[in-house]
């Protein structure tokens, strides 16, 4: 047989081994083996608790009638009532006016904060210097 195939025989045979043994020791659940000590335990009805409490039931009565809203007004009626009048027509002008009138500058910058440039750690007044080919210039 191929190792493989062999692993799974030995290893697979001895785990279904393991289960036997493990089922044969483990003990039995009392109502497998037929002794009841109260008698017959009736499963038809169940009957759960709970800690937690819900509102209370909503009904609904659907005997009433249904409430209708009233129908919606006419534009004659509405322009009977009395309201703000409507606002005057504003020229482009008047407009940006307005908006200028409105706004309201931020604050200015707090010249206390500098920003410091970094510094190389090159020595001043030195060349700068490159390796130089050992097969002459190069071209490219």
């Amino acid at each position: 047989m191929m190792p493989l195939a062999r692993y799974f025989v030995f290893a697979g045979g001895g785990l279904m081994a393991l289960l036997f043994v493990a089922d044969f020791f483990s003990p039995k659940a009392v109502a497998e083996s037929g002794v009841h000590s109260a008698g017959p335990v009736d499963k038809t009805t169940l009957r759960i608790r709970s800690e937690q409490k819900f509102p209370e039931r909503i009904v609904f009565d659907t005997t009433q009638p249904t409430i209708v809203p009233k129908a919606a007004q006419t534009q004659s009626a509405q322009a009977e009532l009395p309201g703000p009048a409507p606002a005057p027509e504003i020229t482009a002008s008047a407009r940006v006016r307005e908006t200028f009138a409105q706004f309201s500058p931020a604050e200015p910058k707090k010249a206390d904060t500098v920003v410091k440039k970094k510094k190389t750690a090159k020595a001043p007044g030195q060349p700068m210097r490159f390796a130089r080919s050992p097969f002459g210039t190069s071209t490219w």
